[in-house]
């Protein structure tokens, strides 16, 4: 098997795959404090549950966007799966040509979903991410990476409001049936839910006109834990795909491995 884990700021969310099937997957919370040792315990937890052994797993492939866990994890994986994993990042070859200033500087996490979207769905395309920070990555008929939009994500902005406005609780973020409201509880959450999704559909009708493709020729996919209920509200995401990232990682992982196993031999 191959296990894959995407460490992002909020959550690790972690896949084991049998060639091209996803067999099982997990989302654990981004813990900085936590040793390799604690996390290597509680993957062997979860995956006896699962009916899963360390031994099962042949290659690990992780992309990080939290540069403090990358070690811990690395060393976690030596240790209990004796295994190095395969590291997203400068010097992997990743199959699609970056049209940026410092490809260095582009987050793992954005390349793997680059890279799992087109292999999926083809292009041209727009990759939405919905966690702490919401990116939008274009993607060419023929695979290339455009650029793209980084934002702030929905639970982060709506952090900022509960800790400035002080006479305003913390809320659950559900979208209220009305956007005028008769109680402070809904007023925030139309202004959160719906303001959030205003950003997102400007953004994309913006990112489409700017690229002079018509509507229909631009498919629109999302993914993140809070992607299906944007998508309720949005007028122009076409798909969800909350598993798009693991895609990625076992497509880089493909793509890489050969000459991983090379250098690691």
């Amino acid at each position: 098997m191959l296990l894959v884990l995407d460490i992002g700021n909020t959550n690790i969310v972690m896949g084991a795959y049998e060639g091209k099937k996803l067999m099982k997957h997990w989302r654990i919370s981004t813990d900085r404090q936590k040793t390799g040792d604690e996390y290597g315990m509680l993957m062997n937890d979860l995956f006896r549950y699962q009916g899963i052994t360390m031994e099962d797993i042949r290659a690990i492939a992780i992309s990080s966007v939290v540069p403090p866990l990358v070690v811990p994890l690395m060393k976690m994986c030596e240790r209990y799966f004796h295994l190095r994993p395969l590291l997203v990042g400068p010097g992997i070859k990743t199959g699609i040509r970056l049209h940026y200033e410092n490809p260095r500087a582009i987050g793992a996490d954005r390349i793997v979903n680059v890279v799992g979207a087109y292999e999926q769905y083809g292009g041209p395309l727009i990759v939405i991410d919905i966690g702490t920070a919401t990116t939008f990555d274009v993607v060419a008929e023929n695979g290339d990476f455009l650029g793209g939009v980084i934002a702030p994500g929905i639970n982060a902005s709506a952090d900022a409001l509960f800790q400035r406005a002080a006479q305003l609780p913390r809320i659950e973020l559900v979208p209220p049936k009305n956007i005028i409201c008769h109680n402070t509880i809904q007023g925030m959450q139309a202004g959160i839910i719906f303001g959030y999704v205003g950003q997102i559909d400007e953004i994309v009708r913006r990112i489409k006109r700017e690229i002079g493709l018509a509507d229909e020729a631009v498919r629109v996919v999302a993914t993140g834990g809070l992607a299906r209920m944007i998508k309720k509200e949005s007028s122009t995401i076409d798909k969800i795909d909350h598993f798009l990232t693991l895609t990625g990682l076992r497509v880089l992982y493909e793509r890489n491995m050969d000459r991983f196993q090379e250098k690691n031999a």
